[in-house]
C-alpha cells in the first residue's frame, strides 16, 4: 500500500473537491491511499511552504512559488509528467493560472483551483434599493450612497492581504525596477480603496472573503461587495438562508488568487503522488466529482461546462472573463514577505488615513527589499 499525505487549507473549497476525488481515485489504484489534512486560510497565504514537512501534496498559493522553489520544497512536475497532460492544461488554463505556476524554466504545480477577486451581491437587496451591479469605482460609491438610505451596506474584505491584492489590482501594479506602481496610480487606487471603505460596513477591515460572503449570505443588511476572491459555495442553494450571484469587479480591477497542487521534494512516493496529480486536474475530474463536491475547479473545461454552470446559479459564466483578464501578481522568492510587510502599510492607511505619498513610498521600499532578500538566498 502507497500512502500518500496531502494538506490544503480549511474551507469546503479547499478539502471537499480533493477528499472526492480520493474516493473515485481509489476505485482506480486501490493500492494508493490518500488522506488530506486542512490549514487556516491565513497559513495557506502566509507560510505556504512552511510547516509541510511530512506531506506528499501540497495545496498552496502561486505567490509562493518563487520560495518553494528556492527552498527546494517542490518538484519540477515537467520532469514527472507526460508533456501532453501539461500541454492540455496549459490550453485550458483559466486566465493565466497555468501559468503563475511557472517558474524558472519548469512547471512546479498545476490549477487544481481557480479563482480571482470579483464583485459578489445580494440580487434581491440591489432590487429592493433600484440599484444595478456597479460596473466602475465612481458607481460602487453611487450605490453605497443609495443603498444608505434604504439602510443598507457595501462590504469589501480588507484584512492585509486582501488590502494589497487590491491595491495590487486596481493599479495593475508593473513592478518597475524598485518602484510598485507609477505615482499617479498608486495615488488614484488608494484614494478609491479609502473611499470604499470609509462607506463600507465595519467587518471589512477585520474579515477574509468567505466571512464577508457567509455575512452577505446570512444577514439582511451587506447589499454588494465590490471585490473578493470568489467562492462558487456561495452561489449554490442551500448553504445559507440567501444565495449570492457574482459579476467582475469595477473597471475588471481583479487580481488572480486560485490553489495549486504539488508535489513535496521530501516525498518518498514523488511518482504515485505526480499520478495523482494528474488525475485531480484532469477535465473529467474537475467538471465531474471536484465541483459537485465543493471544489472550485481550475480547468476551462468546467468553468464552460453549461451543467456545471447551472448548478453554480451561473457563477462561472458571470466570473470567467475576470479571472481571463485578471492581475498576476510577482512570484519571487521574497514576494510573501513584501506582501505581508505592504500589508502592514496599507490596512492602517485605509483604517485611519495619511499621506498617500508616504504610503506609496513605504510600499516601494518593502518591494526593493524583497528582491535584497532574493538576491542574498
Amino acid at each position: 500500500m502507497i500512502d500518500l499525505h496531502g494538506v490544503t487549507w480549511d474551507h469546503e473549497r479547499g478539502w471537499g473537491g480533493l477528499r472526492a476525488a480520493v474516493d473515485a481515485y481509489t476505485e482506480l489504484r486501490p493500492d494508493v491511499r490518500i488522506t488530506w489534512e486542512t490549514r487556516s486560510l491565513q497559513a495557506f497565504a502566509d507560510r505556504p511552504v512552511e510547516e509541510v514537512d511530512g506531506y506528499d501534496l501540497i495545496v498552496l498559493d502561486h505567490p509562493s512559488i518563487g520560495a518553494a522553489v528556492g527552498r527546494g520544497s517542490i518538484v519540477a512536475l515537467d520532469e514527472h509528467l507526460d508533456p501532453a497532460i501539461l500541454e492540455d492544461q496549459r490550453a485550458a488554463s483559466v486566465g493565466r493560472s497555468f501559468a503563475s505556476y511557472t517558474w524558472d524554466g519548469h512547471q512546479w504545480a498545476l490549477a487544481v483551483d481557480a479563482a480571482a477577486q470579483v464583485a459578489a451581491y445580494r440580487k434581491d437587496l440591489l432590487d429592493r434599493a433600484g440599484v444595478d451591479v456597479p460596473r466602475t469605482w465612481d458607481d460602487v460609491l453611487r450605490a453605497a450612497s443609495a443603498l444608505g438610505e434604504r439602510g443598507l451596506r457595501i462590504a469589501m474584505p480588507a484584512i492585509p492581504v486582501d488590502a494589497v491584492c487590491a491595491f495590487l489590482g486596481i493599479s495593475a501594479a508593473p513592478f518597475d525596477g524598485g518602484q510598485v506602481v507609477e505615482r499617479e496610480a498608486g495615488r488614484r487606487a488608494l484614494a478609491i480603496l479609502r473611499e470604499v471603505i470609509e462607506v463600507a460596513h465595519p467587518i471589512s477591515l477585520t474579515s477574509n472573503p468567505p466571512s464577508v460572503l457567509a455575512h452577505m449570505a446570512e444577514l439582511e443588511d451587506v447589499a454588494y461587495c465590490p471585490l473578493a476572491f470568489g467562492y462558487v459555495t456561495f452561489a449554490h442553494d442551500g448553504l445559507a438562508p440567501h444565495r449570492l450571484r457574482f459579476a467582475p469587479g469595477p473597471a475588471s480591477s481583479g487580481t488572480l488568487g486560485g490553489a495549486g497542487i504539488a508535489v513535496s521534494s521530501g516525498s518518498a512516493n514523488v511518482t504515485a503522488a505526480c499520478a495523482f496529480v494528474a488525475f485531480v486536474t484532469s477535465p473529467d475530474v474537475q467538471r465531474g466529482v471536484y465541483v459537485a463536491s465543493g471544489g472550485q475547479p481550475g480547468h476551462r473545461a468546467a468553468w464552460t461546462d453549461p451543467d456545471v454552470d447551472a448548478a453554480s446559479n451561473g457563477f462561472f459564466s458571470e466570473t470567467l472573463s475576470a479571472l481571463d483578464a485578471a492581475y498576476l501578481r510577482p512570484r519571487h522568492d521574497g514576494f510573501l514577505a513584501f506582501q505581508d510587510e505592504a500589508g502592514g502599510i496599507l490596512h492602517p492607511y485605509l483604517r485611519d488615513g495619511g499621506d498617500p505619498d508616504d504610503v506609496l513610498d513605504r510600499v516601494d521600499a518593502a518591494y526593493r527589499a524583497s528582491r535584497v532578500t532574493e538576491v542574498e538566498r
